[in-house]
């Protein structure tokens, strides 16, 4: 008699099914989620092109949502977000990435089970501490002194205090993919008469390229989607700079300063809200999507 699937899962015991039951269903609250945010943000963007030129939201140079009159060029916001991941990803990757290096192939079992904690505690810091450190002790003890003309609030200390919020995530997913790398491997470049540090950067970091990029790019969205750290050490004036020592707005930071506020769910700043969270949707999609590909194409390769 032949046994079929239907068989099989009908002897497999209750708490079995149970667990497999609540574990699809965790699954389908996630599915659903998403695509209830999405939808919610589509059609909420709709209503804002409606009044507003597409065209005008992804080129104009000036942002005013409470001010009149209005303008809704989001280049400002996307120049604001950009300048603070990029300064972020400046200081977070050399850190992340060293700090990698040490844990993997440097430090013995006991100092890693010390330090490696440490590193992690640090991405539980609650973000707004990190801005009241900006602006209390970094900006004026720090970069007042050393940067003329950087202001109360600028993208360069909202990017610093980013870049050490990102470290640990860079540290841990590329700790990972290094120590994933066969041992064999690196006692073949040794045979061979590699050098320690040869060794790292010629087999090790190629062999790890894949989780060390994903590492990377998730860090960028991180960054683009931090909030009060950026709201209190960079400010909320919306202009399209590139000077890191000028006080800029990003795109999370509008969102949760007009949402704090007494905007009407009828207005169009509201609707604006979910206009803004769409494209930064967009953008950490497509850096989710790059880095796919990324990992897909070292792993074909090494």
């Amino acid at each position: 008699m032949t046994t079929t699937a239907a068989d099989l899962v009908a002897r497999r015991p209750k708490s079995e099914r149970v667990i497999e039951f609540g574990l699809s269903a965790a699954a389908l609250v996630g599915v659903v989620t998403t695509i209830g945010i999405v939808v919610v943000l589509v059609y909420q963007t709709i209503g804002f092109f409606t009044q507003v030129s597409i065209v005008e939201f992804l080129t104009g140079t000036k942002w005013s949502a409470s001010i009149t009159p209005y303008a809704w060029g989001i280049l400002p916001l996307v120049a604001g977000t950009f300048v603070v991941a990029g300064i972020a990803m400046v200081v977070g990757a050399p850190l992340g990435l060293l700090a990698a290096v040490f844990l993997a192939e440097y430090a013995s079992d006991r100092t890693r089970n010390t330090v490696k904690p440490i590193l992690e505690a640090i991405a539980g810091i609650p973000t707004i501490v990190l801005g009241f450190f900006a602006i209390n002790w970094l900006t004026p003890v720090v970069l007042k002194p050393l940067i003329p003309g950087i202001g109360g609030f600028s993208a360069l200390a909202a990017g610093i205090v980013v870049g050490i919020l990102i470290t640990p995530l860079i540290t841990s997913l590329s700790d990972d993919a290094m120590r994933a790398v066969p041992r064999s491997l690196r006692e073949g470049a040794y045979a061979m008469g590699a050098t320690k540090w040869e060794v790292i950067r010629s087999v090790v970091f190629r062999a790890a390229i894949s989780g060390i990029a994903a590492s990377l790019i998730l860090a960028v969205s991180r960054a683009a989607g931090e909030t009060m750290a950026v709201y209190l050490a960079a400010g909320t004036n919306p202009q399209l700079t590139l000077d890191p020592r000028q006080s800029v707005e990003t795109m999370t930071v509008f969102i949760a300063a007009v949402s704090l506020g007494d905007t009407p769910s009828t207005s169009i700043q509201f609707q604006s809200l979910f206009a803004v969270g769409a494209t930064l949707f967009a953008i950490t999609f497509g850096l989710n999507i790059l880095s796919e590909r990324i990992v897909r194409r070292f792993r074909t390769h090494y």
